[in-house]
C-alpha cells in the first residue's frame, strides 16, 4: 500500500511512517517544504536499510496516496485540508489531529465542530471518508520492531473506513478497536489531554491506552 504521511516531518509523523517502511509499505512523506520532507524520507531510508520513502510537497503526496495520514497541529488543520482537498477525494484520510490549545498546551481546546475529524468531514464532504485513530499513541511507541501494547481507538462514520485503518493499525504491532461513529472522536481526542498530564505527574514516556475485557476473537469480529 502506498501510505501518504502529510506532517510526516514531525515526530508522531515520522513515526508513523518509519513503522510502515518497516514493515514493506511504500510511503510518501508530505510537507510544506520539500527539502524537509526529502530529509525525513532519506532519515527513514536509512533507518531501515533500503529505499521506501520519498519526500514531496503536500498536496502531490495527497494525491500519489492511496491512503492519506494527516499529523499536524491543530492550528495548522484547516489550511491543510483545504490545501489538499481536492486530492483527497475518493480516499481515506486518517487524522491525527488533537486540538491542543496553543495558549495552554496542556489543555483541550474544544472545536466549534465538536472534534478536529468532525470538522475535517464536514469541510471535506462525502468523497473522502474521514477516520480518526493514532491521536492516543505516543510517538516512542512507533517506528520500531514490537510497537507495544497500546490500543488504538479508530473513530468514524464510514465503517468499511474504520476497518481499512485498523488493518493499517495492525501493521504497526497494535491493536486496533473500532470505537465508532466520528461523533465519537472527541472523547479520543480528548484523552490525548489526560494522558499528557498522566506522562508529566508520573515522569512517564509514553502512557497509552489498553481496553480490557475483549478476547482477540471478539476484537477480529
Amino acid at each position: 500500500m502506498r501510505i501518504a504521511v502529510i506532517g510526516g516531518t514531525g515526530k508522531e509523523g515520522q513515526g508513523l511512517a518509519l513503522g510502515w517502511a518497516r514493515v514493506g509499505q511504500e510511503v510518501i512523506i508530505g510537507s510544506r517544504v520539500k527539502e524537509r520532507a526529502t530529509q525525513a524520507a532519506q532519515a527513514i531510508n536509512a533507518a531501515i536499510g533500503r529505499t521506501a520513502a520519498v519526500g514531496m510537497l503536500n498536496r502531490d503526496a495527497a494525491f500519489v496516496g492511496e491512503i492519506v495520514v494527516l499529523s499536524v497541529p491543530y492550528e495548522a488543520h484547516e489550511a491543510t485540508l483545504k490545501e489538499i482537498q481536492v486530492e483527497l477525494r475518493g480516499k481515506i484520510l486518517v487524522d491525527v489531529t488533537v486540538p491542543v490549545d496553543p495558549e495552554a498546551p496542556r489543555r483541550l481546546r474544544i472545536p466549534p465542530g465538536g472534534s478536529a475529524t468532525e470538522e475535517a468531514q464536514a469541510l471535506l464532504g462525502p468523497e473522502t471518508r474521514v477516520v480518526a485513530a493514532f491521536q492516543n499513541v505516543s510517538y516512542t511507541h512507533l517506528g520500531h520492531e514490537g510497537a507495544g501494547t497500546c490500543d488504538v481507538l479508530v473513530c468514524g462514520d464510514d465503517a468499511g473506513a474504520r476497518q481499512a485503518v485498523i488493518r493499517l493499525v495492525e501493521l504497526l504491532g497494535l491493536r486496533g478497536i473500532d470505537a465508532g461513529p466520528a461523533r465519537n472522536a472527541r472523547v479520543v481526542e480528548g484523552l490525548t489531554i489526560l494522558l499528557m498530564g498522566i506522562n508529566r505527574r508520573y515522569k512517564a514516556k509514553g502512557a497509552g491506552i489498553r481496553i480490557t475485557g475483549l478476547d482477540e476473537r471478539q476484537v477480529v469480529d
